[in-house]
């Protein structure tokens, strides 16, 4: 049976997923996509270097599940659902299953190899791409970098960070930016980070889907690309709630709500360039930092919050606790080692601040942004 393999690469840190279904190693190269260099190799060149193995096999599946469950073991919560795992880090070998979604793995950390096993084409894939990223995180945080929760977007070199916690703007200020400027999108809500040789500080991208709202689609100009992809067959990333694909499909422009949170598109970072034209950028250095708040019937205006860069901005162990390092991916705090972070804050601390408060024109937010942060 014939293999297909791609590689992720990001500032020397590497993998490669191999794979016989095709599907699964596009479903990793599309979500990693120009931010990681993903790029499609020859299965017989992987001879060295981290290697994330993925089938689709209902008896294999069920033999490595049974092993696990056969073995001493504990459970967790990974990925909001119930893992069990035999073996620990330590010991060499790190077997796990989640039954719910019918995927089983077999870790060797010491070794860099990982193999993902399960009964459907779409888990496998979806799985794998995300254990794929944090292999790549693993080697970029024991190699000094630290992760910030920032949108980010890039001109001609120079990096606006834009940052807070869930509904700042994060997304809203990177795309209206990227989108009105033609500037290049770094990540819409997760950066790497590490000092620069030149006293400043590096910025690579964290591979992710975008989540952007039905208002933020229509005023952006893009909420008919979106409804016409997938009148054609295409597909946003499948956490997205069934309610906004109907309510694309049907135009419906209002925002939907559920329990008091917003329901939005979720778009594949292929889909950026692919459906609305915008060029996603690789790395930058950091210039100016961006503090927002949104409010709905606000002028965009420049405030005098004093904000400044937390400990809590940058992600870390206790903010990634969705997916526990049970596998020996990481192996270090998923933040971010404490005083390379310490080093990237006090770096940070000397560029230009700026709190904002934006409407919902994503044209007179992205104009002020630009005239703050000198992009425009």
């Amino acid at each position: 049976m014939s293999s297909h393999a791609v590689r992720l690469e990001a500032a020397g840190a590497a993998v490669t997923v191999v794979s016989a279904e095709r599907a699964v190693t596009a479903w990793t190269g599309r979500y990693a996509g120009p931010w990681w260099n993903a790029a499609e190799v020859s299965p017989e060149s992987v001879c060295a270097g981290p290697l994330v193995t993925a089938s689709v096999d209902r008896s294999a599946y069920d033999d490595l599940a049974f092993a696990v469950t056969q073995a001493p073991h504990t459970s967790t919560t990974y990925a909001r659902e119930r893992m069990l795992v035999a073996g620990d880090v330590s010991t060499g070998v790190v077997r796990a299953v989640t039954s719910g979604s019918g995927l089983a793995y077999r870790s060797e950390p010491s070794a860099g190899s990982l193999t993902v096993i399960g009964r459907r084409a779409e888990d496998v894939a979806t799985a794998t791409a995300r254990l794929a990223r944090e292999v790549v995180r693993g080697v970029l945080l024991r190699d000094g970098w630290s992760v910030l929760h920032a949108s980010a977007v890039v001109q001609d070199g120079r990096v606006i960070l834009t940052l807070g916690g869930k509904g700042a703007g994060k997304t809203t200020t990177a795309v209206a930016l990227a989108h009105r400027y033609r500037l290049g999108l770094l990540a819409n809500d997760r950066v790497f980070v590490r000092p620069a040789g030149n006293g400043g500080v590096d910025v690579l991208p964290w591979p992710a889907a975008a989540a952007v709202g039905l208002g933020l689609l229509d005023a952006l100009g893009w909420f008919d690309v979106a409804r016409e992809r997938l009148e054609a067959g295409e597909e946003l990333h499948p956490t997205q709630k069934q309610q906004v694909t109907e309510a694309l499909l049907a135009g419906s422009r209002t925002p939907l709500w559920e329990g008091g949170k917003e329901l939005k598109a979720q778009i594949f970072p292929d889909q950026f360039s692919r459906w609305f034209g915008l060029a996603l950028a690789t790395r930058g250095q950091a210039a100016a930092l961006v503090f927002p708040r949104v409010e709905a019937d606000a002028v965009p205006a420049v405030e005098d919050r004093g904000r400044v860069l937390e400990d809590g901005d940058f992600m870390s162990g206790a903010t990634e606790d969705r997916y526990p390092d049970v596998l020996g991916l990481v192996r270090v705090d998923g933040g971010g080692a404490p005083e390379a972070r310490r080093d990237v804050a006090r770096r940070l601390a000397g560029l230009p601040h700026h709190d904002v408060v934006l409407g919902h024109d994503p044209a007179a937010n992205a104009d002020l942004l630009a005239k703050v942060a000198g992009c425009a």
